[in-house]
């Protein structure tokens, strides 16, 4: 009984106490608590993203702030170098045939194209007033002979009469001075029928050299006027020499040192392509025209068979030694600042902007002639606002040509 009674007790002890129900007090706590937390986790839920968003974008306008650049090497400037240049073919030798009487146009024998030796008959003229003038001339000439003859006779008579004191000394004196005056009129006599009879040999027109005919202007029946009769001469004919061609070239005076006697280039022809002439400079002019700025040099070109044109165009494909070494970079490169001109290059990372000398400019490549090893990596298109020593981001896709 006893032991019933004490499991009772220690059973009583045991079981818990009876849970109360909370107050309101303790309720407001409990959902104050429950609103600061909620609270919390939503401002946590803004601010968090903001200030990733914030970090995100600081860092990628840090990486923006560095500019990505293309870069290339320059170029070595090739040891010797071909510039094409318009030139301007003519014959050797070429020349207007006038006239040298005047007439009509009695026959022709050479029409364009006719190629002629020297010394070939071209054309007659019929000088009927030339023809006339001689025979006055020669009239006038016997004239004065005749004249002469009595005058020498009288002056000789003079003379012999003068010595036996039957003249005066004074009648001699005219005598023998009237025979030198006849004198002087046979010898002009004498000349102008010399210069009537050369002015009629010129009645046949003949070819100065050996060439071809490029042009007549004149035809049967047509009148002549002399090219010396003081109005504008007529030309006749017009002769060309085309076995040797001469190639006038206006070299520009970048270029103009290395253009000396001697030196060979190819010509080109548009009615020829892919065929090159060879020619020869063989003389230039030793001046720079101001007016251009180039150097006229004169190259000779063979023709023996007669395939060039005299007056067509051609293109001269000269090779000049390069005079120094140089290297070739992309014009957009250049940078013109205030201290004068400057090339956009990387190193480590960081921009450079190296002063440099242009040499020629190639449009859109230049030349640069010092300033450069060869071994830089230049800024292919650099920002106005680069200065040196800014931090810059090579492209990936200008690996290939950086290498």
């Amino acid at each position: 009984m006893n032991m019933k009674l004490e499991e009772q007790s220690r059973t009583r002890v045991m079981d818990p106490l009876p849970q109360q129900p909370p107050s309101g007090r303790g309720r407001l706590v409990l959902f104050a608590v429950a609103f600061l937390v909620v609270v919390a986790v939503i401002v946590a839920a803004g601010i968090i993203p903001r200030q990733r968003a914030r970090a995100a974008l600081r860092q990628e306008t840090d990486a923006m702030a560095i500019p990505t650049v293309l870069v290339a090497h320059p170029k070595k400037a090739p040891a010797a170098e071909e510039i094409v240049l318009p030139a301007n073919v003519q014959a050797f030798t070429d020349a207007p045939i006038y006239a040298r009487t005047n007439g009509y146009l009695k026959k022709w024998y050479a029409d364009i194209g006719t190629r002629v030796k020297a010394g070939q008959l071209l054309a007659e003229i019929d000088t009927p007033e030339v023809d006339q003038q001689l025979r006055q001339a020669r009239a006038d000439l016997n004239t004065a002979e005749a004249n002469l003859h009595l005058s020498q006779i009288t002056a000789d008579r003079y003379a012999g009469l003068l010595k036996t004191d039957s003249v005066s000394k004074q009648d001699a004196d005219n005598a023998a001075g009237d025979y030198e005056a006849k004198k002087a009129i046979v010898k002009s006599g004498e000349a102008n029928v010399q210069r009537l009879t050369e002015l009629l040999s010129f009645q046949k027109i003949y070819a100065p050299f050996d060439g071809v005919i490029t042009a007549r202007n004149t035809d049967i029946g047509q009148l002549i006027d002399s090219g010396s009769s003081g109005g504008p001469g007529r030309e006749l004919f017009h002769i060309a020499s085309v076995k040797k061609l001469r190639a006038y070239v206006n070299v520009p005076q970048d270029y103009s040192r290395n253009a000396k006697p001697g030196l060979v280039a190819d010509l080109t022809f548009p009615d020829l392509p892919g065929k090159r002439i060879p020619g020869k400079l063989v003389s230039t002019s030793d001046a720079i025209d101001p007016s251009s700025r180039t150097l006229l040099v004169q190259f000779e070109v063979d023709n023996a068979n007669g395939e060039l044109l005299p007056g067509a165009y051609a293109a001269l494909h000269l090779k000049l030694p390069a005079g120094t070494s140089s290297y070739i970079v992309p014009a957009t490169s250049l940078m013109f600042r205030s201290e004068g001109l400057r090339l956009a290059t990387v190193n480590d990372n960081k921009a450079a902007l190296l002063p440099v000398t242009v040499g020629r400019d190639f449009g859109t490549e230049v030349e640069i002639i010092s300033g450069l090893t060869g071994n830089e990596l230049i800024i292919l298109n650099p920002l106005d606002s680069l200065l040196p020593g800014q931090q810059v981001r090579i492209s990936q896709s200008a690996a290939g040509v950086a290498r």
